[in-house]
């Protein structure tokens, strides 16, 4: 009998995932990670964990498996929470979700899974795996989108290795989220009717100023509000010798002066605020709603335009460095001057879009045929062939 450790984390879609692979005859371990030990920044009634694990070990003795927590929060500081330090201090905007599931779940847990014996590990991610086999015998995997599609978690999962999908199941992914919670009621798992937590994987729903502030301090700047006209992107017909010239024109970052806008405000730290942000910036007097549409960490000011429709909140090429460039599928990787068409997302629940790889020296340009809003730094794009994610990587 194969056995699945399964990462109970007190829903209802990794308690159904535990249900579904005892059903099929797993041999099945529930594992409970505790991550964070810092209340203080948590809005405790949104995800308070300590709930959490009760219902994951009430789960766990209602389907008649083991259960166990295991402490993973030293390794959660070091990989998660100092590295989104690092970046919002660099004025990027890190994705805690995606590292978490390839630092935490799908590293640290799952040596844990293989320590305790475990041929595989699981979790309640709506996303699926399929696999290939190859002439010489050896197995490809692919990571598939949730057949829900408005649940699909595959976005989440786009740093995983081959090595990592060859332990991996997904129970769930086939399921829609009724059907999900329609399983939990009829085999009466107190998760059944229990709301989908938000906020920072394993942390929960955290005030992000105050968590940000014990590590990046208070420091007071400018808000300037740019006029509209004053374009950085300059969608003029401007001629290029090559097609990498264009791209790099396109991907560049826009840099604005403080001379060119108009002071509107004061903030309390460039660091806390993040591209197509609208909340806490506290300006009012404007027709429109104010939104930022660049940070300045090292002068410390935020350059904010009018509107949704403001075009220094919109660029159509983005650029991801070798560095930060991870395929899923290895053998679909390109080759310096390739270029391959796929649909592309920058951010999770964005609808997917048309766009254009392009390999060049030092990185990969991702050009979409549509203007893309807030294109953020430290963000990850995903890219898809039909219904498989192949490639991620960090916006640069």
């Amino acid at each position: 009998m194969k056995k699945v450790v399964v990462g109970l984390s007190g829903g209802v879609d990794s308690s159904v995932a535990a249900y579904l692979l005892k059903e099929q005859g797993y041999e099945v371990i529930g594992l409970f990670m505790k991550n964070w030990h810092d209340d203080s920044v948590t809005i405790s009634e949104e995800c308070p964990w300590l709930e959490d694990s009760n219902d994951a070990l009430i789960v766990a003795e209602k389907l008649g498996i083991p259960f166990q927590t295991v402490d993973l929060s030293v390794e959660y500081k070091e990989r998660i929470v100092d590295y989104m330090f690092k970046e919002y201090e660099m004025g990027r905007t890190p994705n805690p979700d995606v590292l978490c599931n390839r630092e935490i779940k799908f590293d640290v847990f799952l040596k844990i899974a293989l320590q305790l014996g475990a041929d595989y590990v699981a979790t309640g991610h709506y996303c699926r795996k399929g696999t290939i086999k190859n002439a010489d015998g050896s197995e490809t995997y692919q990571l598939l989108s949730g057949a829900d599609t408005n649940k699909d978690q595959s976005y989440f999962l786009c740093q995983l290795s081959q090595e990592q999908l060859s332990k991996t199941l997904f129970p769930i992914g086939e399921l829609q989220k009724p059907k999900v919670r329609e399983i939990a009621a009829a085999n009466q798992l107190i998760t059944a009717d229990k709301k989908d937590s938000q906020g920072l994987c394993f942390i929960g729903k955290v005030r992000l100023p105050e968590f940000l502030q014990q590590k990046l301090k208070p420091k007071k700047g400018l808000i300037v509000e740019v006029p509209s006209e004053i374009d950085h992107y300059k969608r003029t017909k401007t001629k290029f010798a090559t097609k990498e010239e264009a791209l790099a024109y396109t991907a560049a970052k826009p840099v604005y002066k403080v001379k060119e806008g108009k002071v509107v405000g004061e903030h309390q730290g460039a660091h806390y605020f993040t591209k197509g942000q609208r909340k806490g910036l506290d300006v009012g007097g404007t027709k429109e709603p104010l939104f930022v549409i660049e940070t300045d960490v090292k002068e410390n000011v935020i350059y904010t335009g009018q509107g949704k429709n403001h075009p220094g909140l919109y660029r159509k090429t983005l650029f991801v460095t070798d560095e930060e460039l991870h395929w899923v599928r290895q053998d679909l990787a390109l080759n310096l001057d390739e270029n391959m068409e796929v649909m592309a997302r920058i951010r999770y629940r964005q609808a997917l879009e048309k766009a254009t790889l392009y390999k060049v020296s030092g990185g990969l340009y991702v050009d979409f045929e549509d203007l893309q809003s807030a294109i953020t730094e430290g963000q990850f794009v995903a890219w898809y062939v039909k219904d498989e994610l192949i490639g991620s990587g960090v916006i640069s």
